[in-house]
C-alpha cells in the first residue's frame, strides 16, 4: 500500500486512464472486426477511414506502439483493395 498522498492519487489516476485505454483499445479492436467481415468495397472503405484514424489515436497516445498501427493499417488497407479486384 502507498505511504504518500501523492502516491494515492497516482494509483487512482492510473487506474482511470487504465480503463480508458482499454475502452478505446476494445472498440479499435471491435471496429477492424467489423471491417473484416465486410463483402462490399464501398462500405469497407468508409469503415477503412474510420478505424485508420482510430489507430492513429491509439498509437498518438502510446496505447500502441506506432510500428503496430503502421502494420494494422497497411494490412487493412491491402485488405480493402482486394474487395475492389
Amino acid at each position: 500500500m502507498a505511504n504518500h498522498k501523492s502516491a494515492l492519487k497516482r494509483i487512482r489516476a492510473n487506474n482511470a486512464k487504465r480503463l480508458r485505454n482499454r475502452y478505446q483499445a476494445k472498440t479499435t479492436r471491435t471496429f477492424i472486426k467489423k471491417l473484416k467481415n465486410t463483402t462490399e468495397h464501398a462500405e469497407a472503405q468508409e469503415l477503412y477511414k474510420t478505424v485508420s484514424s482510430m489507430i492513429d489515436r491509439l498509437a498518438k497516445k502510446n496505447i500502441i506502439h506506432k510500428n503496430k498501427a503502421a502494420h494494422n493499417k497497411s494490412k487493412l488497407a491491402k485488405f480493402v483493395n482486394t474487395l475492389a479486384a
